[in-house]
């Protein structure tokens, strides 16, 4: 599980890297809430502070920008 999580983020990584992938469009974003949620569930057993902490706040952030980026109006 934890590979998904992080194949996940990397796809969005490795996207927006080489220009795949546009970090202001809603996959890019979606993608990193995605894998960051499933680390960060699989870190909450055993318990580790730190990665729970990073894993959820990239969860945060990351849907916080997806929002965003359905909020704006398309161009014309």
């Amino acid at each position: 599980m934890s590979f998904t999580g992080a194949l996940l983020i990397l796809i969005g990584y490795g996207g927006q890297q080489f220009g795949w992938m546009n970090p202001r469009r809603p996959w890019y974003n979606a993608l990193n809430a995605a894998g960051s949620l499933v680390l960060g569930v699989i870190a909450l057993r055993p318990f580790q502070l730190g990665f729970v902490i990073l894993e959820f706040t990239w969860v945060a952030i990351s849907i916080w920008a997806l929002a965003r980026c359905l909020r704006r109006k398309p161009s014309v």
